[in-house]
């Protein structure tokens, strides 16, 4: 069965990286640019995940975030946030009091597999992502 995730990146080669990422995983993958799109796109489908790039926040990402378990809230622990080099004391304290999931962006190849798999439960490992 396939799994339907939303990417909300807005810089080319990540949205890129993770589409093609997604395919490999057997997920289908659909992207939003910004989170006023992303919110658009999740009133209107469902998703089975969403990867949040922290970066990518207008509006922030703790009001992107509350809105969509608002207007979607089986998605409660299904959002994966992607970080740069997050040090902002603001933004951690959001991720750790909303129990949001992350992976460093320079981690991404390797950690994003693992992490929709917990997300989703039983998944089978693809041969190799390379």
């Amino acid at each position: 069965m396939s799994r339907k995730v939303l990417v909300i990146e807005d810089e080319p080669a990540i949205r890129n990286t993770l589409y093609v990422l997604l395919s490999a995983l057997k997920c289908e993958g659909d992207v939003a640019c910004s989170g006023q799109q992303a919110l658009a796109m999740i009133s209107r489908e469902c998703f089975d995940a969403v990867l949040l790039d922290i970066r990518c926040a207008n509006p922030p990402a703790d009001q992107i975030l509350s809105k969509i378990i608002e207007i979607r809230p089986n998605l409660m622990g299904r959002v994966l946030v992607i970080t740069g080099e997050v040090s902002d004391p603001k933004v951690l304290e959001m991720l750790t009091r909303n129990s949001v999931p992350s992976i460093p962006q320079a981690r991404l190849v390797q950690d994003l597999w693992g992490r929709l798999g917990t997300l989703f439960g039983q998944l089978q490992s693809p041969k190799a992502i390379q």
